[in-house]
Formats: C-alpha cells, sequence, structure tokens
C-alpha cells in the first residue's frame, strides 16, 4: 500500500514546476476535501481522501495548473459527500466546478448495458473531453490510482474494471498520446483479466532483461563515445517493457514468448530535430541497421503528436537494437501527451498556439459519428479511429495523409477533400489501378480519378473504413432520399 502524500509533499512537488504560482487554493482545496470525506473509508481500510491526495499527485506528474490539481482534490465530492456545485463555486471559481461536474458525468457513464446505451455514453465522455480536456485527464489519474489499487475490491468487480478500463480509458489514453498512463492502465488490466498469463510473461521479461542487461551496457558503451566524439548533446535511456503488448504480440502471431524476436529498446534523447538525424546517421555507422525497419515519425508525426524516429540495428553482440531518437519535447510530448500542451496559465510556461489544433481529432469525430446510426458500426468506427497504428499514403504531389491499417481508396480520396470523394471513379496506386477494397501499405502513392457527374453509391458504405469517409457518403446519400 503506497504512502498517501501529505499537504507538503504535494506543494513541494507543485512549486518544483510552478515556482511562481501561488498554492494557497491547493491548501485551500486539499483541508476542503479532506474535510468533506472525513468519514469515508475505502475498501482497504484506509481513509477515503488518501485517494484523492494519489489523484492530484499523478497530476501533478503531468504538471497540470493549479485549478486542475484543486478539482482533482475535490473530485469526488460531489458524487460521495454532501457538496454541491453550487459550494464548490462559491468556495473555490466556476473553472475548478465545471471540471468536477465533468469527472462526475463521466463517472456515472455505464459502458456494460446495452450497445444504445454504451454509444450514448461514449459520445457523452467524448464530449466532456472536447469541451475541456483538463476533466478526462483527471477521469484518467482517478482511474489510474484506482487500478493500482484494485486487489481490494471482490473478483469479479475486479475484472469488471479491468475489461472497462482497456477498452475504454486506456485506448482513450493512447489517442491522446498519454503513453505512461495507457502502459500503465495496461498492465494493471491485463493482471486482472488473465492473471497468470501476466505472472507468466511479466517473470520471463524480467529474466530475459536480466540476461541482456550486459548486452545493453556493451551496447551504450559502442554508442556514448560515437555520439560525444561528433559533440551531439544527447542522453541514451533503456525503454521500459510493457507486458500487455508482448501479450498481443503472442496473439497476434500465434507464438509463446520464447519465440517472440524479442530486442532490447533504446532511446536516444537529443536538444534539437537537426540532432535527432545527426544522432541516426552516427547510429547507422557504428551499428549495422536491419532492412525495413526505418520510420520518421518526426517528418509524419502520428495523429496523436507523436514524433520519434525509428530504426533497428544489429549491435556486435549480434543481439537486435530497436532505437527510437526524438528531441526533449517529443519526450516531454511522448510521456505526457495532450497535457504537454496544455495551456496552463502558468507564468514560466510558453502557451501553445496549436493546442485547439491538437484536440480537433475529438471535435470533427463529435461531427462524424452523428451520421453513424447504429450503435455497433459507431463502436467498429472508433475502434478505427483511435487505432494509432496508422500507414502514410502520397498524393501525386507527394503530400502525405495519415490513415488507419486497412484504409482504402474511399478513405483516401475522403482524407483529401469532401469533393474529391464525392466525385471518385477509380483510383492508381503505384501507378497501378487497384479496387475499391484495395488495402493501403505505407509509402503507397495514390492518385484518386474523379469524374464531374461521379457521385457516391450506396455500396460504398462496404469499403469505407474512416468515420470521416462513411459520414460523407451517408450525408449525400440522405439528401438523395435513401434509406440507410
Amino acid at each position: 500500500m503506497n504512502q498517501a502524500p501529505t499537504l507538503p509533499d504535494l506543494l513541494k512537488k507543485f512549486k518544483e514546476y510552478s515556482p511562481k504560482q501561488d498554492t494557497a487554493l491547493i491548501e485551500k482545496a486539499y483541508n476542503f476535501a479532506q474535510n468533506a470525506h472525513k468519514d469515508q473509508k475505502r475498501e482497504s481500510g484506509e481513509p477515503y481522501f488518501t485517494h484523492c491526495c494519489h489523484v492530484a499527485n499523478i497530476l501533478m506528474d503531468f504538471n497540470l495548473d493549479a485549478d486542475t490539481i484543486c478539482a482533482g482534490l475535490l473530485h469526488d465530492t460531489v458524487e460521495d459527500t454532501g457538496v454541491t456545485l453550487d459550494d464548490l463555486r462559491r468556495e473555490f471559481n466556476k473553472e475548478i466546478a465545471h471540471m468536477v461536474q465533468g469527472v462526475t458525468k463521466i463517472s456515472d457513464l455505464k459502458f456494460s448495458s446495452t450497445d444504445e446505451e454504451t454509444v450514448e455514453n461514449w459520445r457523452k465522455m467524448l464530449i466532456a473531453v472536447a469541451e475541456d480536456v483538463r476533466v478526462i485527464l483527471i477521469k484518467l489519474a482517478d482511474r489510474t490510482h484506482n487500478m493500482r489499487t484494485l486487489e481490494y475490491m471482490p473478483p469479479e468487480k475486479q475484472k469488471f474494471k479491468a475489461y472497462e478500463t482497456i477498452s475504454l480509458y486506456a485506448p482513450l489514453a493512447q489517442r491522446l498520446g498519454m503513453f505512461t498512463i495507457k502502459t500503465d492502465l495496461e498492465d494493471l488490466s491485463f493482471k486482472y483479466l488473465h492473471p497468470e498469463l501476466y505472472q507468466d510473461i511479466k517473470s520471463q521479461v524480467e529474466a530475459r532483461t536480466a540476461d541482456r542487461q550486459a548486452a545493453l551496457e556493451q551496447f551504450k558503451a559502442a554508442l556514448a563515445p560515437a555520439l560525444a566524439k561528433e559533440n551531439l548533446d544527447s542522453r541514451i535511456l533503456a525503454r521500459a517493457k510493457n507486458y500487455y503488448s508482448i501479450y498481443r504480440k503472442m496473439q497476434l502471431h500465434h507464438c509463446t514468448f520464447a519465440e517472440i524476436q524479442d530486442s532490447l529498446g533504446v532511446r536516444i534523447i537529443t536538444k534539437t530535430i537537426p540532432d535527432c538525424y545527426r544522432a541516426l546517421g552516427i547510429v547507422h555507422s557504428v551499428f549495422k541497421p536491419i532492412a525495413g525497419t526505418f520510420t520518421d515519425y518526426i517528418a509524419t508525426p502520428k495523429a496523436n503528436m507523436y514524433q520519434s524516429i525509428h530504426t533497428t540495428v544489429l549491435s556486435p553482440t549480434g543481439d537486435i537494437i530497436e532505437i527510437q531518437i526524438r528531441t526533449e519535447e517529443m519526450h516531454k510530448t511522448c510521456e505526457y501527451g495532450i497535457a504537454a500542451h496544455w495551456r496552463y496559465k502558468l507564468g514560466n510556461v510558453k502557451q501553445d498556439k496549436n493546442f485547439d489544433e491538437k484536440i480537433s481529432w475529438i471535435r470533427r469525430w463529435i461531427e462524424w459519428q452523428q451520421d453513424l446510426t447504429a450503435p455497433r458500426e459507431f463502436l467498429e468506427g472508433f475502434k478505427t479511429d483511435v487505432n494509432l497504428q496508422q500507414i502514410f499514403v502520397f498524393t501525386p504531389r507527394a503530400d502525405v495523409k495519415s490513415l488507419p491499417v486497412g484504409s482504402t481508396p474511399i478513405d483516401f480520396a475522403y482524407a483529401i477533400h469532401t469533393d474529391i470523394g464525392d466525385h471518385y471513379v477509380g483510383a492508381r496506386v503505384n501507378n497501378r489501378m487497384v479496387r475499391m477494397d484495395y488495402n493501403f501499405k505505407t509509402g503507397d502513392v495514390c492518385e484518386i480519378i474523379t469524374r464531374k457527374n461521379g457521385e457516391p453509391k450506396r455500396d460504398w458504405l462496404e469499403f469505407a473504413k474512416t468515420a470521416n469517409a462513411r459520414s460523407h457518403i451517408k450525408r449525400f446519400l440522405r439528401s438523395k432520399g435513401m434509406d440507410l
């Protein structure tokens, strides 16, 4: 059982990243929440308020502003005590009350009932995220601590919470680029959904990592001097294993743990983008690169803002080394995701002018999904669009579009422009005509052929995979009075 952080602990941590901001409001929220929950206990027997402190502590890991920390401390007061939203508005401010209200609404959503209710609750969740992304950051922190203390719950509740977490909260954390939370939630869910498999993989990973630590040290010993010789300011980190991703790989390839070509993971963190490419050149000059493993997510970032150069090399010891190269700023985004771009309202933090663009996918999705009327279609569409396994397809003019794996030419056409999609009559990929069910691969060059009198057909819905394409097709068909 982890010791809950005290008020001095929290204030010290907050001051480390926000030395100029007043902490009086955090102190007030701490004391207010402690009093509100004073007679409540958790399943573990601990005072309930310890949970609020842990949630605030997790939010501070993401360097969030004072209002968000206060809302984290107060997040359960309206749901679980006699405190009202009016009390919070009066004692604190409208913004804090609004965040607590958003978290309370999400907590009330049930994802285990009918498809129709599940879909409606997904919509409410997305709207809450679009209105103020900090609401979902608080909820993710809340869920993370609850999952870390799940052993005190009855077995049936453990499995339900774990399933809900791995199917809802972990994918959402991934889509927001919050990989530390995402991997934590996945592994914690895996632990309760498949306890024996989890323990088996965990012990095998630990044994293999111990065996290969020497190989990793040898690799770093060869790489560090090469980087230093070129005066490249950087640091080298070992990459942690994600047990659930190993399990997924075993399921996908129908193999045992021993059969997985498990490679060592290393990150090279640099100061600038040019340094990333310099580091790549140095790595490839020192170690033999493995063909077909290079991907540049700096030039073409993932939809959740992830940026890194990926390459895999063979070390002198014969070990396969997976390398990610990124700047400090990219590393921060990879760790914290959307939280790294929140406009903190802190005097010493530069505002991110592109913040709205970074969550625009949520707003676009809310628009698109209005046309996805069937519950199953909505859930499948969300699953496709949240999936971060992307491919990169080029137009003949070398413009690049990122699409989910499994996307087809009609998805690409609508990704370029609605008019291109609506007037689609065919597609030429790598100078060859392809059918509408063609599945793209990264690097494909696609030319969409249009005709002025071309228009969407009902059977296009069989081939369109993205919510964007399906939404536009359905909208057109309805405008012609067709039943769907």
